[in-house]
């Protein structure tokens, strides 16, 4: 008792001014920065509790400093609680999620993403580090107050006290979710109920602990994930089963574009003429209307992991990043093997973003046109890299240069946030939310909508069109939920957590010689391209360890799993443990079949993630198809110096 009367006393009066005001702008922060869908007094109580054990815990190890050097810790560790949540802000402002430890492996991103940064931050940003200021002009201010020396079982006290605050925190969230700590798939929950702080330290245990599964896995750890994939393979549809035979294949990837964006008409003006006409059957096109991003933090780079491994991305950071020496059985590397085609990836950015000069050797890709290839001039640049209708045109040549059949990846660009556009290539007018990022949206989607039209006019023009399965894609979402206020003026209903889901829905079009198009209704995501491609191809997707299902396929799995272990499909959708009708919207009561369900989803992410974590197809064999070897893989334009990317 005498401790916490130390504890309390006027001496510790710069330790309760630290962490008051680290508590208050952390909760301030958690009110106006985060999405967290706290419900109810008693998830607000959580929230305003699970700042403190960190508080506490990091400002008492301070005092066992000897005098005024325990302010100047104290000082020190509010500073570094300030830039751990202003740094999870930015992140959040740009990617709608919290930063983990492999994000910070893939820090070297941010040279060519720091406009992207600048644009994510605001003047009043000053006030995350305000109780830092207000630190250190008191400290200053009180300087020639003589030294304070407090005894160690003071600050002891402190840390005895930090801890049975951490464990009453988690006794309290665990009564409102139970397995909160096994539930790894969703970062949003770990933050609302155990803090920021709390998370941070969470994820690098997290990390460490995947980190070590590589080292003790073994072949029999494949065995059930084999069992499983096997298990769930659809049957391919007899009518499309090689179909497209010996055919090119051209992907395009349109940088986060959205689904609702078809058809859309902004001030009576179509803003994707060309796309709408494809989704209504032009060019004998098949469209996917029900068809979802699946990505987490990985974003892009977990889009080109699923449709070319039919793999899920990681729970956290990117497997690009963090998993790029695994073995994988890729399309680009099977389509080679079993058809003889030549794998090339095209993207107006330089190579080592995303790590992918690393790991398209993994996957076998056999060329990389990067920037180095393109005229990176500055009216032929805009936000990450170079613009679209450049970049298509420039790309004709480099098709043409491809041994036929090939399977060619277009990587897109203008469309990215902040979807910032000049004025000489925009064709519409900004919409007039008074939100910048969804009033440049639709610019940016016009121009890449153009870029789109004209490039299908080059392909025919240069003799590749009529031979080619032309593919079109959205790779993730644009638009993220701290947008709902402005989205809700666009779309004219409210986004809901159930309207958000059905929001994540991007477009996929393909067109097959000798097909014909239409709109095609079928729930699938980016995890079902791959056995689909292979499928039309005459391929047999079926001893490949790959999560998904063909979208032509009878048998097909129309179960749409999201990274966070969310799930919709045609009847129910479920966000963050709520369960609604897909149609309507209506909150439902779990069913014996919507658990099921759920369960389902749980175990496909897990096997994904195990398959990703401990490195497993290095032990599967397959007959016919070698291992890639990367180091039969080298990328860079002979013909042009090796640019500055860090431009």
């Amino acid at each position: 008792m005498s401790n916490l009367k130390r504890l309390a006393s006027k001496k510790l009066m710069f330790f309760w001014l630290a962490l008051f005001l680290y508590w208050l702008k952390t909760y301030v922060t958690y009110k106006t920065e985060f999405n967290l869908g706290v419900k109810g007094p008693y998830q607000e109580l959580l929230l305003a509790l699970n700042p403190l054990s960190m508080g506490v815990l990091l400002f008492g190890l301070a005092l066992f400093a000897k005098g005024r050097r325990s302010n100047v810790w104290i000082i020190i560790f509010a500073s570094l609680l300030g830039a751990i949540l202003y740094a999870n802000v930015l992140f959040y402002r740009f990617f709608d999620d919290f930063i983990t430890l492999p994000n910070v492996m893939q820090a070297s991103n941010l040279s060519t993403m720091s406009g992207n940064v600048f644009a994510a931050m605001r003047w009043y940003d000053l006030w995350f580090f305000f109780d830092v200021a207000v630190l250190i002009a008191l400290y200053l201010w009180k300087r020639e107050v003589p030294e304070i020396r407090f005894r160690k079982s003071v600050a002891t006290t402190a840390i005895v006290t930090a801890i049975a605050l951490f464990v009453a925190n988690l006794a309290m969230a665990e009564i409102d979710r139970p397995q909160l700590l096994a539930r790894t798939f969703d970062r949003n929950y770990i933050v609302k109920y155990l803090g920021l702080y709390n998370y941070t330290i969470y994820d690098g245990i997290q990390t460490v602990q995947a980190e070590s599964q590589r080292a003790y896995a073994s072949s029999d750890d494949l065995t059930e994930i084999e069992n499983y994939t096997v298990s769930r393979f659809a049957k391919p549809n007899e009518d499309y089963f090689g179909i497209a035979e010996g055919k090119n294949i051209i992907k395009i990837h349109l940088e986060s574009f959205q689904s609702f964006l078809i058809d859309y008409e902004l001030n009576g003006e179509e803003v994707t003429p060309f796309l709408n006409s494809l989704a209504a059957g032009a060019e004998d096109m098949t469209y996917f209307d029900n068809f979802f991003h699946q990505t987490g933090q990985g974003k892009t780079a977990d889009a080109e992991l699923m449709l070319d491994t039919g793999l899920f991305g990681l729970p956290q950071g990117s497997a690009f990043v963090t998993k790029a020496q695994n073995t994988y059985q890729s399309l680009p590397a099977i389509l080679n093997q079993e058809c003889g085609h030549e794998s090339a990836v095209l993207h107006g950015d330089y190579k080592s973003f995303w790590n992918r000069d690393t790991m398209y050797k993994q996957l076998g890709i056999d060329q990389f046109f990067d920037a180095s290839y393109y005229d990176m001039s500055e009216e032929n640049t805009v936000n990450l890299g170079l613009k679209d209708k450049p970049f298509f045109e420039e790309s004709i040549p480099m098709l043409q240069s491809l041994e036929t059949p090939f399977y060619a990846h277009l990587i897109s660009l203008t469309n990215h946030y902040p979807f910032n556009l000049g004025p000489e290539d925009a064709t519409i007018e900004r919409a007039t939310t008074g939100d910048n990022t969804v009033d440049n949206y639709f610019q940016t989607a016009r121009y890449l909508d153009e870029a789109l039209e004209q490039f299908f006019a080059d392909l025919k023009a240069s003799g590749l069109y009529e031979d080619s399965v032309i593919m079109i894609y959205g790779d993730h979402n644009g638009i993220s939920e701290n947008h709902n206020r402005a989205m809700t003026e666009i779309l004219g209903t409210e986004i809901t957590p159930h309207q958000n889901a059905q929001n994540q829905r991007v477009p996929l079009l393909i067109r097959v010689p000798g097909m014909e198009g239409g709109v095609n209704h079928t729930y699938g995501g980016e995890i079902d391209v791959m056995a689909t491609l292979l499928h039309l191809q005459g391929i047999n997707a079926k001893p490949y360890v790959q999560f998904g299902t063909d979208l032509f396929s009878e048998e097909h799995d129309d179960i749409v799993s999201f990274r966070s272990g969310d799930y919709i499909t045609p009847a129910y959708t479920s966000v963050n443990g709520v369960l609604y009708d897909t149609e309507t919207g209506e909150i439902l009561e779990p069913t014996e079949k919507t658990t099921e369900i759920q369960e389902k989803v749980d175990q496909q992410l897990d096997y994904s993630d195990r398959v990703l974590y401990e490195d497993l197809l290095r032990f599967h064999a397959i007959d016919g198809f070698e291992p890639i070897e990367p180091t039969d893989y080298h990328y860079g334009n002979p013909n042009k110096e090796p640019a500055n990317e860090d431009q």
